[in-house]
């Protein structure tokens, strides 16, 4: 009877420390001594430009969380450090799968992040996510050819979450590249004879482009030349350009835009120049980004180039972690890079913002439930409000025009907004009209 009542007891002893309140005289699970995070990035190749300031960005705001104790993870009842684990992809698309596979399975990464890398580059880390079931959370640049991959993805691209600008896709005043660069181009086009050349090279991202923007110039009245023969779409390892300028220059062209990595459209530009061709606008979106990309071009090919950017030092709307400001960021960066400001630092910064949003709202580090977080994410960052659309897992952040200008700074460069539609993002400068050539 006595042996009875001793396990009718620890029964109901045991049943009832199952239904007591967590933290009611028990103690939360044990914490990781970290939360492991990973990175494919191209530190080194054609895309390296990128990596350089967005790494920068993301590991900043985890150095920013990691001196307030870490995240906050209330399963644990503790804050738990951040630990940034990247690897070099060498901008090789066919690298990033294997890679992101090795620090999910060999390093016990819990998350994937990435910062502003063109959309081919985040694909396979995607399927590597969807396969682990772990959060994968990337700045993918353009929406439409990265929305286009993920309708296609096999398994779904369930676990990734995207930010990034739109091409054409409608969206707010200044959201789109379509709407920020026609109220720049209408300002001068009159001034030119309205005749265009494009180029892209052949791959998603360009493909995309061309596929947009030559037709939509037609529309705005602008003459755009040998685009019924796709003259200007050219494989990714082109080097002589010499039969597409020839053509551009014999056809009149004032206005060249176009989409391409910087080594790509540098040798373009380098041959432009050798055989005289000079447009009195040129624009190159993806190529003129960042100043060590420009700088590579050599002598003043950069000077009067054009690109989409998104921030700016002196943004008005902002949000960062403890103390820091866009001002101490950008001089963080400076100080450690000996350069001028690169803006996927920010990009970078504000993809490590929505994560450790999204594991304190959670509350825990399990998958499912940040994956959920992270789509509930409606948040100011440092680069603009971040709020995912459910449906495709895509956030857009806002784009501005800039223009790279040769000045008597010591670093010789400068890239300042020179057209926004957003007040929290105002012009820094002046556009140039039209190059000036030596």
């Amino acid at each position: 009877m006595k042996k009875k009542s001793l396990l009718l007891f620890c029964l109901v002893i045991a049943a009832g420390a199952v239904l007591l309140p967590a933290g009611y005289g028990l103690s939360a699970p044990a914490a990781p001594k970290e939360i492991r995070v990973g990175c494919v990035a191209s530190v080194t190749g054609m895309f390296a430009g990128m990596a350089d300031g967005g790494v920068f960005g993301l590991q900043a705001a985890f150095d920013d969380i990691n001196k307030q104790g870490g995240v906050s993870v209330k399963e644990y009842g503790k804050k738990i450090p951040v630990k940034l684990i990247v690897v070099d992809s060498e901008s090789d698309p066919a690298k990033t799968g294997l890679l992101a596979e090795s620090l999910v399975v060999q390093e016990k990464v819990q998350f994937l992040v990435c910062h502003n890398e063109p959309p081919p580059v985040h694909a396979p880390v995607a399927r590597v996510a969807a396969k682990h079931k772990i959060p994968h959370l990337a700045d993918v640049a353009v929406m439409e050819p990265w929305l286009g991959m993920r309708q296609d993805a096999s398994p779904p691209f369930d676990y990734t979450w995207a930010l990034g600008f739109a091409i054409v896709t409608p969206g707010p005043p200044g959201y789109t590249i379509l709407d920020t660069w026609k109220e720049e181009l209408d300002k001068y086009g009159d001034r030119t004879n309205k005749k265009v050349g494009v180029f892209a090279t052949d791959e998603p991202d360009g493909d995309a482009w061309y596929a947009i923007f030559p037709q939509a110039m037609k529309e705005w009245g602008y003459d755009v030349v040998g685009v019924d023969k796709k003259l200007g779409l050219f494989p990714m390892d082109t080097t002589d350009f010499s039969t597409i300028i020839q053509q551009w220059k014999q056809a009149g062209v004032e206005i060249l835009w176009g989409n391409a990595p910087a080594p790509v459209f540098g040798a373009l530009l380098k041959q432009a120049r050798a055989m005289g061709f000079e447009p009195k606008i040129i624009s190159a979106g993806r190529a003129a980004l960042y100043y060590t990309d420009v700088v590579a071009w050599g002598g003043d090919l950069a000077n009067g180039v054009g690109t989409e950017t998104f921030w700016s030092p002196g943004t008005k709307v902002y949000a960062a972690i403890g103390n820091t400001t866009p001002a101490s960021l950008l001089d963080r960066w400076q100080k450690g890079k000996k350069r001028p400001f690169n803006v996927a630092m920010v990009l970078g910064y504000q993809v490590a913002q929505v994560l450790i949003d999204s594991i304190q709202r959670a509350g825990t580090l399990n998958a499912d439930a940040v994956s959920k977080a992270i789509g509930e994410t409606d948040m100011m960052t440092m680069c603009d409000r971040v709020k995912f659309d459910q449906k495709t897992h895509f956030a857009r952040i806002p784009v501005v025009f800039g223009q790279w200008q040769k000045t008597n700074k010591p670093e010789v460069w400068d890239c300042p907004v020179v057209f926004s539609k957003h007040k929290s993002l105002p012009t820094t400068g002046k556009f140039l009209f039209p190059i000036p050539y030596k």
